[in-house]
């Protein structure tokens, strides 16, 4: 049965079909809890509980930890980018953790960004060290995941695309919503990991809809055996694994992408930027950006995270 754990800033919570119910536990780290197991159990059957529309949620994955992110992962992404997706190879790049916020927070934009992005993705949280060299097999890869949450890669295009690398422009306060809840999952429910459907709405239009099963090109066994060459991994850490079609961003029509390869860097960069401008896709002062993981059954749901945009004072 999935257990959703939810944080606040003095308590951990479990979430039940009563309402939350108050973890027993002095854990004050997601790596903690993750090992205070049979509290969380106990509290799922607590008679004692508040409504979970009361609690000021804050992001259930703690911080400092390591955010690594796939790149592009989904078929609908790569051919959105003009990118034929059997040619896409399996790469990271890394957010600072200081970027993440909870499941309701703010998400502002710098002064100096223009286009603002969003990614809704799934988030692998680490429930077992991951040490370089571990073998990661299609037996062995689910016992690693303690579960799913809920994130949006936030990403400042007009930073990132110049910079050619993403570090700074997916790293921000702000730019990682993780939440509400950290969904723990057993092996066979984490089975179910193709079903998950991923959906994000601006203002009430849906922009990304897209079940796993149909577009993700590298699967968590790909992500964690690739990892595992060369980065540690603890509990508590948080792996996002790509987003599906629907971003503001999108590729040029390949003519002018052909005439932008002939210019000079800062030309090209300018009349790209220029032609974004008048994108409404991007992220607006007060846009309402909500987004949901979950089968379209219902049986596993990570929950909805509503977060405003607000663009900070220059």
């Amino acid at each position: 049965m999935p257990l959703s754990v939810l944080r606040t800033a003095d308590a951990w919570w479990v979430s039940t079909p009563r309402g939350a119910a108050r973890i027993d536990t002095e854990a004050t780290t997601t790596a903690e809890l993750l090992s205070s197991r049979s509290e969380i159990v106990a509290a799922a059957s607590a008679t004692g509980t508040v409504p979970v529309e009361e609690l000021d949620l804050l992001s259930p994955v703690t911080t400092p930890c390591r955010v690594v992110a796939q790149m592009t992962n989904f078929r609908s992404h790569a051919k959105d980018a003009g990118i034929d997706p059997a040619t896409v190879p399996l790469t990271f790049f890394r957010k600072s953790s200081a970027s993440v916020c909870g499941p309701a927070a703010d998400i502002v934009r710098p002064p100096h960004v223009t286009l603002l992005d969003y990614e809704v993705e799934i988030g692998l949280v680490i429930g077992r060290p991951i040490a370089v060299g571990t073998e990661i097999t299609p037996e062995n890869h689910r016992s690693f995941i303690a579960g799913l949450v809920v994130t949006d890669d936030v990403s400042a295009r007009d930073v990132q695309l110049p910079q050619t690398q993403f570090y700074e422009a997916k790293s921000y306060p702000s730019f990682t919503p993780v939440g509400p809840a950290l969904v723990l999952l057993d092996e066979d429910e984490l089975a179910r990991f193709d079903d998950l459907r991923l959906r994000l709405w601006v203002d009430g239009e849906l922009r990304q809809d897209m079940r796993v099963g149909d577009d993700m090109i590298y699967q968590p066994l790909e992500a964690l055996r690739s990892l595992a060459r060369f980065q540690d991994l603890a509990p508590g850490d948080l792996v996002l694994t790509g987003t599906p079609v629907g971003t503001a961003l999108s590729a040029p029509p390949k003519p002018i992408e052909i005439v932008g390869s002939l210019l000079p860097a800062a030309v090209k960069w300018r009349l790209f930027f220029r032609r974004q401008a008048g994108n409404r896709r991007y992220l607006q002062d007060g846009n309402l950006v909500e987004a949901t993981v979950s089968t379209d059954d219902g049986r596993l749901d990570l929950g909805r995270q509503r977060n405003r945009v607000r663009f900070a004072a220059g």
